[in-house]
């Protein structure tokens, strides 16, 4: 009982965990390398840094409506 306890305790922090890095925003750089390795092995791929600096001036240049 207690390896079945353990399993579904492992497996709803495993969901948390990855609705939380949705939710912030954290899984679009893995996305993004992912994308670039299926469709061009050869391709630059940027940094985190230069990621998430362009993601967030496409932020600024065109915001969309949010309820918050």
């Amino acid at each position: 009982m207690t390896g079945a306890v353990t399993g579904a305790v492992t497996r709803a922090a495993a969901g948390v965990w990855w609705y939380l890095r949705e939710v912030s925003g954290e899984s679009a750089y893995d996305r993004y390398v992912e994308h670039c390795r299926q469709h061009d092995a050869g391709a630059t791929v940027l940094t985190r840094r230069e990621f998430e600096r362009r993601r967030q001036d496409r932020r600024e240049h065109e915001p969309q409506q949010r309820c918050c």
